[in-house]
């Protein structure tokens, strides 16, 4: 199964930090949609909306500060059973997460648009970090292609 995996670090944010940014709906609003619903903790489901929905992720793993895991259970067809994972560690004074949108069913065009994608709102978790603003969608979103959000064109 393929999967999308990127790595980014900074110095400007701590494991606990970083953590508090991939596994809350307020840290997720600050680098991905502002637009969160849903349940936090083990088991709860997360509801991350766009222009046209959006996907539910369920909880399935947190281990602070080390750990997150998400699996999709509402959303795109190819995204239902996807898993995103973050895992986050430390080395030479700078937080470390590497990202995985894993266990696509195949790669297809729609994969290469969501790691591209994927990439422009890692980038901006970092830079929510290092000056404060990140890349969230919203009314300051620059959308890298006609695929506006999570959701492949009919």
């Amino acid at each position: 199964m393929p999967n999308i995996v990127h790595r980014i670090s900074t110095a400007a944010a701590t494991p606990e930090e970083m953590f508090e940014a991939v596994s809350t709906k307020s840290g997720f609003a600050s680098w991905w949609t502002e637009k969160m619903e849903g349940t936090e903790g083990l088991n709860g489901v997360l509801k991350f909306r766009f222009s046209e929905g959006g996907p539910d992720f369920q909880i399935i793993e947190l281990e602070s500060p080390e750990k997150v895991t998400l699996r999709c259970v509402v959303g795109p067809d190819e995204w239902i059973g996807t898993d995103l994972t973050f895992d986050i560690s430390t080395e030479d004074g700078e937080t470390i997460l590497l990202f995985g949108h894993r266990g696509w069913r195949e790669e297809i065009p729609f994969m290469h648009h969501c790691s591209t994608q994927w990439a422009y709102f890692l980038l901006g978790l970092k830079q929510m970090f290092e000056t404060g603003r990140g890349l969230a969608y919203g009314p300051n979103y620059m959308p890298i292609s006609n695929w506006a959000s999570p959701t492949p064109p009919s």
